[in-house]
């Protein structure tokens, strides 16, 4: 079981990949980057082999990495793959970068650092990314060579070492100076095993600085208050089981030490007559209409999607973004994007009750264009609007980096929560709670 910063225990089986640290191998080919995943998480994870470029798509595999807790671990193809196909695997590649809280760099410690190893580290610090540079195959060097740690580090010098021979932690900048990404340098043999442990630690250390004390809903709430969650079960809803932002939020409620009280729409008028002083409603936000002419206006309210926006991403942005839906014309194109890829059903909100509701309020025809999962555009400035899910199978990384692929384009976005809550007139109270 892995401990959160505020005492409560999540197990591995419970987190979901949007809330693990993601950490990702890069290289160039052939520098051991698989076999150094297969070290780090115990087992045979990715294919090895002496051919370079075996690696052809990333692969994850999740595990707990004390004192860190879950982590994703992420290995992807050589940075310097060639040809019509290896070009792919690069962009591959640099997606799984801009998605991930911690980078290790992985080199062979028997030669000299290359270009394209260097850049990878520029790349890191641009980024503001955390990371770990592992000089791999130290088995290879000469005893003499590998006793002196560092003397092929690259990208500085390094100190405040751990242990000489094997991991050293980048010094802080001094006092004043710009804040650097936490970064560290580690000496290890995938094949021996050398140098793993002191890997781990430097992981956890680094990826420690990459976290933030993040809450969905509890740093709204006391501990004593009463939250009513509206959660429709209907065609779309998984059976067995409620959604992910409803597990999140149900579970925030909890660890805040408040109470949870979760009812079907039809039947929250008589949940909050049989219950008083309650200090939220939160609803899906397909209910949104329902479930506002029900609750009273003194009575908070706002939806699962619009905490998730808040949650992992900028909230004052998607919700600015919102004013554009009144405006789109027949002319007007419109990007409807969702984190996952789920089965489209005939009532899909996507595809079919997005647009419906858009459609409405703005009195007009536009045409709708849809992507899934890790299926988003770089360049979305032929978007009048860019509307998107709350984006709960997505880190935050991942979520950040798409508002501001809208925000280069010059293109308005808004989350499904504003957007829904925006058609129906309902938007200024919603955002009450929150703002």
């Amino acid at each position: 079981m892995a401990r959160r910063k505020d005492g409560f225990d999540m197990g591995l089986n419970e987190t979901p990949s949007g809330e693990r640290v993601r950490i990702g191998f890069f290289g160039v080919r052939n520098a051991g980057k698989s076999s150094l995943v297969n070290a780090v998480c115990g087992q045979q994870v990715a294919l090895v082999s002496d051919v370079a470029g075996t690696t052809t798509d990333p692969v994850r595999k999740a595990m707990e990495l004390l004192p860190l807790g879950p982590v994703d671990i992420v290995d992807t193809p050589g940075i310097d793959d060639v040809g019509e196909l290896g070009a792919r695997r690069v962009e591959r590649t640099r997606e799984t970068l801009r998605s991930c809280d911690v980078a290790v760099l992985v080199t062979d410690a028997t030669r000299a650092p290359v270009a394209a190893e260097r850049e990878l580290i520029s790349l890191f610090e641009e980024l503001g990314l955390p990371f770990v540079v592992v000089r791999n195959k130290a088995d290879l060097l000469p005893g003499e060579e590998a006793a002196a740690g560092s003397d092929g580090a690259i990208g500085g010098a390094a100190s405040g070492a751990a242990d000489a021979s094997t991991a050293q932690v980048v010094a802080a900048p001094d006092a004043g100076a710009p804040a650097a990404p936490a970064r560290a340098e580690v000496l290890a043999s995938a094949r021996t095993g050398a140098g793993i442990n002191e890997l781990k630690e430097a992981l956890a250390h680094v990826g420690e600085s990459a976290g933030r004390e993040r809450r969905v809903v509890a740093d709204l709430l006391s501990p004593g208050d009463k939250v009513v969650l509206v959660v429709p079960i209907d065609s779309s809803a998984p059976k067995g089981r409620i959604i992910l932002p409803q597990q999140l939020v149900l579970r925030d409620v909890l660890d805040a030490h408040a109470s949870a009280l979760v009812c079907q729409p039809e039947e929250l008028a008589d949940l909050l007559a049989a219950v008083r002083d309650v200090r939220l409603v939160i609803t899906d936000s397909q209910a949104f209409q329902k479930v506002a002419r029900i609750v009273p206006e003194t009575t908070p309210l706002t939806s699962f999607s619009l905490l998730m926006a808040r949650y992992k991403g900028d909230l004052r942005t998607l919700v600015e973004g919102a004013a554009t839906l009144s405006a789109l014309t027949d002319e007007s194109r419109v990007l409807i994007s969702e984190g996952c890829t789920h089965h489209r059903q005939c009532e899909d909100i996507g595809t079919v009750k997005m647009p419906a509701w858009i459609r409405g309020h703005c009195g007009a025809n536009p045409t709708f264009e849809f992507t899934q999962g890790h299926g988003f555009p770089d360049d979305v400035s032929d978007y009048d609007v860019v509307v998107h899910c709350g984006g709960c199978m997505l880190n935050e990384k991942e979520m950040r980096w798409r508002q501001s692929v809208a925000a280069k384009s010059g293109t308005p976005m808004v989350n499904y929560g504003a957007a829904i809550a925006c058609v129906h007139g309902i938007l200024e109270r919603s955002l009450r709670p929150l703002m």
